[in-house]
C-alpha cells in the first residue's frame, strides 16, 4: 500500500502578530497569517503576486511562535494542509484551508534581530520530538543561510 503525502513548505512574512489562545482542554493554539510573494511576468515587466496562508500551530510550537514572532517576521513554515467546514450565520456551508504547522524556522537577519525589527535568525522550532535516527537540529541550523560557500553544496 502506498503512503500518501500532505506536506507544505512556505516562506514569507507575518501579516499581523500571532494570536495565542488556550482551548477549554488546556491546549495552546496559535494562529497567524503568512504572506508569500513571487514575481510574475506582466506584459513588458514584472509584478509581485502575494499569496496569503492561514497558519495554525499547537502546544509548544504555538507558545514559541507567540513568544518569538511578530508582524513582519520572516519565517519558514513546514506542515500539512487541512480544510475545515462550518456553517455561517445564514446557514451557508463555508470552508477554510489552513497550514497546520509542525516546524518553524525564523529567517530574519541578525541585523534585524539587533535593531528589534525581527526574530533571531535561523532559530528552529518544532512540534515533534527529535528522531532517534537523526540528530536534533542545532540552534543555528538554517537551510537558508546565505553564507554557504560553493564547495559546501553537496551537488
Amino acid at each position: 500500500m502506498a503512503k500518501d503525502l500532505n506536506k507544505v513548505m512556505i516562506t514569507g512574512r507575518l501579516g499581523k502578530d500571532v494570536d495565542l489562545r488556550v482551548t477549554p482542554n488546556g491546549n495552546s493554539v496559535a494562529t497567524f497569517s503568512v504572506a508569500s510573494g513571487r514575481n510574475v511576468k506582466d506584459g513588458d515587466g514584472w509584478k509581485e503576486q502575494t499569496e496569503w496562508f492561514r497558519v495554525v500551530a499547537w502546544e509548544k510550537l504555538a507558545e514559541n511562535c507567540s513568544n518569538l514572532l511578530k508582524k513582519g517576521s520572516h519565517v519558514f513554515i513546514e506542515g500539512r494542509l487541512q480544510t475545515r467546514e462550518w456553517q455561517d450565520k445564514e446557514g451557508q456551508k463555508r470552508y477554510s484551508t489552513e497550514v497546520i504547522a509542525t516546524d518553524m524556522y525564523m529567517l530574519d537577519s541578525k541585523r534585524s534581530q539587533e535593531d528589534g525589527s525581527g526574530g533571531s535568525g535561523g532559530e528552529y522550532q518544532s512540534n515533534t520530538a527529535p528522531s532517534r535516527n537523526k540528530p536534533a537540529p542545532r540552534r543555528n541550523d538554517n537551510p537558508f543561510d546565505d553564507e554557504a560557500e560553493p564547495e559546501d553544496i553537496p551537488f
